[in-house]
C-alpha cells in the first residue's frame, strides 16, 4: 500500500508528527514494534494494576511557558483530562527533602534555607533566569525546533527583547558549570545543581550547554508538572485516535528493518514480516544509533556520517523497579515524584527518581495499595537475557532498588506484594533504545543542539524526530520536534503549518485529585462510558489468551475503546471480523476468567462498537 507518509516509531514525538499530518488530509501510517504505542510514554498491565513503563513526569500542559502538549492537542481539537501535582517534585538530599514548588519565588525561599550562605546569590541567578526564560520563551510562543525557526520570527523576536537574546545566545557553547560560577563559590550548592541536570538531562553540569541549563532551571516551575487523569495511556491513545479518525494506519507489532530506496531516494520500508509499504515522505523517530547503523544500507550514506552516528555518546543505561506496596507503607506527605540522591558527590546507583502517581491517580491499583516505579542507573556488565546469568543479575538489581527503597520508605520490603525488573535489555527489547539508554545520546557539549540530528536529513523527503535531534530528551521537547517534522513536511507540501495564535481554544481539561474512577470517562454519554469502562478492565495481554483461536486484535480493540478511540477500534475490528458464534468462546478464553473473574465483556463492547457505527 501507498502513503503520503511513513511515521517510522509510534512514541510521543512520531504520533505528534503522524496526528498533526493526518488532520491536514495526509494519508499516514505509523510503524511500531510494539503492540502498544507511546513507546516510553506508554502503560501495561498487571492484573488491576496499570504501571507506566517508564516517562511519566510531564510537562508542558501549563497555560504557559514551554506547553508544547498543550498547544498540541488544542490544535488537534482533542479533549484530554490532565492532573497537575502540588509540587513538581522533591528532591531527598544528603538527608533534607527540598519541596520544588510551582511558585518560584517560594521554591528560593526552600533553597536559602538549605544554603544560607548564598542566598543572596540564589536571588540573584533566579531572578535573572526567569527574566530570561519570560523574555525569550514566554513573551513570543514558538513551538518549532531551532534549526526550523523562521529567521524573520526569529528576528522579530529577536528585536522585543535584544539583550536577553544576545545572553541567552551567548550560553549555547558554554557549559552549566560556568554559568553557575558566575553566581555561587559553595561547592556544596554546585553538587546540588549537579543532580537537577542529571535529573533533567542525564548529563553534568559540566557536560550540560548553559543554553540548556537557563532553561531547565526555571521552565518547570513556569509550566508546572502534570500526568494524564487515568493513566499514560491516554496521552499516546489521544493522539493515536487523532491519526485513525483521519484515516491513517498504525502499524503496531511490526518493526521496520530497512528504509527502501529508488533512485538513491528513500521510498518506504520493509517490515520484519517480510511485507513492504511505499510513501512519498518518511518521518524517522527512533535513534540515531539505528537511523544509520542499521536501517539506512551503508551504500546510500556517506561512511563519515556513519562514524559520527556510531560516535555519539548516549547517556546511561537504565534499569526499572516496577512495584506494588500496601498503601500504609507510603507516608501521607510522600509526593507523585520523589527524587533519591544517595551521592552528592557523584552520579551512581544510589540516584533513584520514584514514581508514585497513585498519589494523585487512584485509578492505577486498588485503595489499599500504591504502584511505585524506581528509574535509575545501571553500570553492570549485563549477561544475554534468557541466560542464568541474566537472571541472577535481575535479581541482584531488584535487590539494590529495594534496599535503595527501604532507606526512604522503612518497611517497604514488608510491604512489597509485587516486583518486576526491567533491564537495559529490557528497555531495548521494548523501545529499540540501545543499550537501554533512554535518553538517547547525552545532551552535553560536543553533541547537543545543532551538533545533533536536525529536523531535515541529506534526502529531501527524510525528516526526523525524537530524542535524537536537536532539542534532545523530554515529552515536551520530543513532541516539539515531532510538531517540526510535520510543519517541515507541511511548508514543502504548500500547506498550513501550525502556528500559536491568541484566543486558541483550549482542549486540555485540569481534573481534582486525588483522581478516581468514579471520575473517568464523566463528560462522555452514558452508553459510551460503560463501554470504555469495560474496556479498561482488559489487561492488554503480551501474549493474549484471548485470540489464541483467532487472530483478531482484542486488545487493540479494548485499547482503543479504553481512550474513545471508537472508529479506530471499530476499524480494528472491521480488519480482522470473526463469526457471531465464536465471540463467546473468545469471551471465556480471558485470562481473568480463568483466574476466577469476570471476563472482560467482549461481546458487549463489539455490540456498542457496531451499534455506534451502524
Amino acid at each position: 500500500m501507498n502513503y503520503d507518509v511513513i511515521v517510522i516509531g509510534g512514541g510521543l514525538s512520531g504520533l505528534t508528527a503522524a496526528s498533526l499530518l493526518a488532520k491536514r488530509g495526509l494519508k499516514v501510517a505509523v510503524v511500531d514494534r510494539n503492540y502498544n504505542p507511546g513507546g516510553s510514554c506508554g502503560t501495561f498491565r498487571r492484573g488491576h494494576v496499570t504501571f507506566d513503563v517508564g516517562s511519566a513526569m510531564l510537562y508542558g500542559f501549563g497555560e504557559k511557558g514551554f506547553n508544547a502538549h498543550r498547544f498540541v492537542f488544542n490544535c488537534l481539537e482533542e479533549p484530554i483530562d490532565i492532573i497537575q501535582h502540588d509540587l513538581l517534585y522533591r528532591v531527598n538530599y544528603q538527608d533534607k527533602r527540598i519541596p520544588f514548588y510551582l511558585d518560584i519565588e517560594r521554591f528560593v525561599n526552600e533553597l536559602i534555607g538549605f544554603f544560607p550562605d548564598e542566598a543572596d546569590s540564589i536571588r540573584r541567578f533566579y531572578r535573572d533566569m526567569e527574566k530570561l526564560y519570560d523574555n525569550v520563551m514566554v513573551s513570543t510562543p514558538n513551538y518549532t525546533t531551532p534549526d526550523e525557526t523562521d529567521p524573520r520570527t526569529a528576528m522579530k523576536s529577536f528585536f522585543k527583547h535584544p539583550l536577553s537574546y544576545l545572553k541567552f545566545l551567548s550560553y549555547l557553547n558554554r557549559s552549566a558549570e560556568s554559568l553557575l560560577r558566575k553566581y555561587f563559590s559553595n561547592p556544596a550548592i554546585f553538587n546540588f545543581f549537579d543532580k537537577l541536570t542529571s535529573t533533567y538531562c542525564y548529563a553534568t553540569v559540566e557536560e550540560a550547554p548553559a543554553i540548556l541549563a537557563s532553561v531547565m532551571f526555571v521552565d518547570n516551575h513556569v509550566g508546572g508538572s502534570y500526568y494524564p487523569a487515568g493513566s499514560t495511556v491516554f496521552l499516546p491513545g489521544k493522539l493515536e485516535k487523532v491519526i485513525e479518525e483521519y484515516g491513517g494506519d498504525m502499524i503496531l507489532g511490526r518493526e521496520v528493518e530497512e528504509i527502501l530506496f529508488r533512485d538513491e531516494q528513500p521510498c518506504g520500508v520493509r517490515l520484519d514480516d517480510g511485507s513492504s509499504i511505499e510513501a512519498d515522505y518518511l518521518i524517522y523517530s527512533g535513534t540515531v544509533w539505528n537511523l544509520y547503523g542499521k536501517l539506512i544500507d551503508p551504500k546510500f550514506s556517506s561512511e563519515e556520517r556513519r562514524i559520527w552516528a556510531e560516535k555519539q555518546v548516549p547517556t546511561y543505561p537504565s534499569v526499572v523497579l516496577y512495584s506494588v506496596v500496601d498503601r500504609k507503607a507510603i507516608p501521607e506527605d510522600t509526593q507523585p515524584i520523589e527524587m533519591l540522591i544517595g551521592n552528592p558527590e557523584a552520579l551512581d546507583e544510589s540516584e533513584v527518581t520514584v514514581y508514585i502517581l497513585s498519589v494523585d491517580d487512584r485509578t492505577l491499583c486498588a485503595e489499599d495499595e500504591h504502584t511505585v516505579t524506581a528509574i535509575g542507573p545501571s553500570f553492570r556488565d549485563w549477561p544475554e537475557a534468557g541466560t542464568e546469568a541474566y537472571e541472577e543479575a535481575k535479581a541482584e538489581e531488584t535487590e539494590r532498588l529495594i534496599r535503595v527503597l527501604e532507606k526512604r520508605f522503612p518497611g517497604y520490603r514488608q510491604a512489597l506484594r509485587y516486583s518486576e525488573l526491567a533491564s537495559p535489555r529490557t528497555i531495548e527489547r521494548y523501545t529499540l533504545k540501545n543499550g537501554g539508554a533512554v535518553a538517547g545520546p547525552k545532551q552535553m557539549l560536543g553533541q547537543h543542539m545543532f551538533k545533533r540530528l536536525k529536523t531535515r536529513t541529506e534526502w529531501d523527503n527524510l525528516f526526523l524526530c525524537g530524542e535524537s535531534t536537536v532539542m534532545g530528551t523530554g515529552t515536551p521537547t520530543v513532541t516539539t520536534e515531532g510538531l517540526s517534522a510535520a510543519n517541515t513536511l507541511l511548508k514543502k507540501l504548500g500547506k498550513k503549518a501550525y502556528v500559536w495564535r491568541p484566543g486558541m481554544t483550549d482542549y486540555v481539561r485540569l481534573v481534582e485529585k486525588p483522581y478516581t474512577r468514579t471520575q473517568l470517562y464523566d463528560t462522555y454519554p452514558k452508553e459510551e462510558r460503560k463501554a470504555m469502562l469495560q474496556a479498561l478492565r482488559c489487561l492488554m495481554c503480551e501474549n493474549p489468551t484471548c485470540a489464541r483461536s483467532s487472530e483478531i486484535d482484542i486488545r487493540g480493540i479494548m485499547r482503543r475503546v479504553a481512550v474513545g478511540n471508537f472508529s479506530g477500534a471499530y476499524k480494528r475490528w472491521r480488519e480482522l471480523p470473526v463469526d457471531e458464534s465464536l465471540l463467546e468462546d473468545i469471551e471465556t478464553s480471558c485470562i481473568l476468567y480463568s483466574e476466577g473473574e469476570a471476563a472482560v465483556a467482549i461481546r458487549e463492547v463489539l455490540h456498542f462498537l457496531k451499534a455506534a457505527n451502524a
